[in-house]
């Protein structure tokens, strides 16, 4: 019996949110709508940096390459999970699985970095403006960037190729809408321990870094704010880092929040639930964020629309 539970397996099944078929053509509508949403979105970012020479600087090209992660972020799991509803079949092959969960992996990390990183570039535009263009050169910008891809590729790898090495017993059942690390785990059959460790491990460590690095830069911005004299100079300060902000506490608050949630409960389908909000709903939110609180982006926008328009 053991060896027949450790025989190569050739598929999963990803049960999603309900198995009820007639709720199946509204969940279908609602993340067609918000991945064709996030993607537009995304794209219209892109296209406004690259566009227009103004946005040519360090921190509209560290929310352009945010703005392309998103959009590979979601279509990593969305595609998949739309075309399982409108071809009504659950599976995924296992290979496709590992793959998914691989990419997955891989930007969510970047994710997390590149806000790490905004948030040191926001921190050098307020604390050092005279020394802004003299710090944030175009190297140290493409440094940072293959150092957020070397740093998050690496992890990813590292974390597939550990559950590669994992034996599956006959329950391949997976209650998420896409591979999730954690679900995979814990459908295996072999001793998961070095799997649990390193992922614990992985989070708490990048998690603790690119969070420190986030509050430090923050507590800087906040005291060099508090010395400026005029409410206006205030006023400027502070809008130039509330759109990134917003970004932070919203992709934080939501990733922690399903994971305490699915430490502190049983409940899979609750965790899916709770997962789409950093999955699904904190890409769509992002342009409109940036979009509209930023005289900058609003004017680029505006002008690619009246060129399409004409």
């Amino acid at each position: 019996m053991e060896s027949r539970n450790k025989t190569r397996i050739s598929e999963f099944l990803l049960l999603g949110f309900s198995e009820e078929p007639e709720i199946q053509p509204l969940i279908f509508g609602l993340f067609l709508c918000m991945y064709l949403i996030t993607v537009f979105g995304n794209l219209l970012i892109i296209l406004a940096v690259s566009s227009d020479p103004h946005l040519h600087t360090p921190m509209y090209f560290f929310l352009s390459n945010l703005s392309f992660v998103d959009i590979c972020f979601t279509s990593t799991t969305i595609p998949k999970m739309l075309w399982n509803i409108q071809a009504q079949n659950k599976a995924i092959t296992y290979e496709g699985c590992i793959i998914q969960m691989y990419f997955f992996i891989l930007f969510v990390c970047l994710d997390d970095f590149l806000l790490t990183v905004m948030a040191y570039d926001r921190f050098v535009a307020i604390c050092h403006p005279l020394h802004y263009t003299v710090i944030m050169h175009s190297q140290l910008c493409g440094l940072l960037m293959l150092v957020s891809w070397m740093m998050s590729a690496l992890n990813s790898l590292i974390q597939s190729l550990m559950v590669l090495q994992l034996s599956f017993c006959t329950d391949l059942e997976i209650p998420h809408f896409f591979c999730e690390i954690n679900q995979m785990v814990r459908l295996a059959c072999s001793d998961t321990f070095f799997n649990d460790m390193f992922f614990y491990f992985a989070t708490g460590m990048f998690g603790f870094l690119t969070l420190t690095g986030i509050l430090y830069s923050y507590s800087k911005i906040v005291s060099s704010i508090r010395g400026i004299s005029s409410a206006q100079g205030k006023y400027k300060a502070f809008s130039t880092c509330a759109s990134h902000l917003s970004m932070v506490c919203l992709f934080y608050c939501t990733s922690l929040g399903v994971y305490l949630s699915s430490a502190a409960t049983q409940s899979s389908h609750s965790s899916a639930t709770a997962s789409v909000m950093y999955t699904v709903v904190t890409p769509m939110l992002n342009p409109f964020i940036y979009s509209l609180r930023n005289k900058d982006i609003k004017k680029a926008l505006e002008r690619i629309i009246e060129m399409a328009a004409t």
